[in-house]
């Protein structure tokens, strides 16, 4: 079943920006370092911070399953290990047959570092994208400022 959206539909490869060619290359190299031994869904993400650093994470999964941690989530902690705080931009490559996005969780701790960011995503075969802001991914997000109102 594919998701149709007006707003955020699907497009060539072929029109995605220049920028973000590196970035799906590093993501679709990353996705196949995934250890993903019980669900085989393979995921690589790439992170460009705020200075235009380079941040890469595959899914790790683990039998007790709340223990794995998401690609995203992976790039995530190495950007803030390596003393970046601000996402500008983040590219994933999934398993689906079609671009999906991050979960929940990830949009959460997204949203901690990524406000105003952009998400892109690939197919694993690289010839289809969608690109969506984290907004409207996450237009409620659970914000820092909400600790002390």
């Amino acid at each position: 079943m594919s998701y149709q959206n007006k707003d955020y539909p699907l497009r060539p490869i072929k029109e995605l920006e220049k920028s973000l060619k590196k970035p799906v290359e590093l993501a679709h190299q990353v996705r196949k370092n995934a250890y993903a031994p019980y669900s085989q869904y393979l995921v690589g993400c790439v992170i460009v911070d705020s200075k235009g650093k380079v941040f890469t994470g595959c899914n790790v999964e683990n039998a007790s399953y709340p223990a794995g941690l998401c690609a995203e989530r992976t790039a995530i902690v190495k950007m803030v290990s390596e003393g970046g705080k601000k996402i500008k931009e983040i590219v994933l490559v999934g398993s689906s047959l079609e671009p999906v996005f991050p979960c929940g969780m990830c949009l959460q701790v997204i949203q901690e570092f990524g406000e105003g960011c952009r998400v892109t995503s690939i197919d694993p075969k690289g010839k289809v994208f969608r690109q969506v802001p984290l907004s409207a991914l996450f237009p409620f997000g659970f914000t820092p400022d909400k600790l002390h109102q």
